[in-house]
């Protein structure tokens, strides 16, 4: 396992790779610096970010294997579909995974996906135009959203 610090304009930025996958990214948590050990994907998935942090990159070309049931993958895969700069609600998903009575479920796997930025779970709003949750915090989300100017409601 190769685990790289990635200092991002959002904070810190934890980027696991195992077995030539992106696993995992934190957000502003503290690991111990021993365990950091850059890999060549790590390190493409910093070059990665920094362009899209720069406005340069609109989609992510990396290998993924989040970890998570058979449905939440699918949920998660569903999200790699929503353009940068687009959005789409819990309904949009549920649908696109062939289950509309799964908001819900969505929402859930929304909040537990580990490689946040690069799936795009912020892009999810609710269908009212308002923002829902975000597992980094609200004030996260919003900055991903001015970052790829995203219109949304504030009320």
């Amino acid at each position: 396992m190769a685990v790289s610090l990635y200092d991002s304009p959002l904070g810190p930025i934890y980027i696991y790779e195992e077995n030539g996958f992106i696993t995992k990214l934190l957000f502003n948590e503290k690991i111990n610096d021993e365990v950091l050990n850059e890999s060549p994907l790590t390190i493409k998935a910093k070059e990665q970010l920094d362009l899209y942090f720069k406005g340069e990159l609109k989609e992510f070309n990396l290998p993924l294997s989040p970890k998570g049931t058979p449905f939440r993958k699918k949920v998660w895969q569903a999200l790699l579909n929503i353009p940068y700069g687009k959005t789409a609600s819990y309904l949009d998903i549920a649908r696109a995974i062939g289950n509309e009575k799964a908001c819900r479920a969505v929402g859930q796997a929304n909040g537990f996906n580990p490689i946040p930025i690069i799936i795009p779970c912020h892009r999810i709003i609710n269908s009212n135009g308002k923002l829902g949750g975000y597992s980094g915090g609200l004030e996260l989300k919003v900055q991903l959203l001015e970052h790829e100017k995203i219109h949304y409601s504030k009320k």
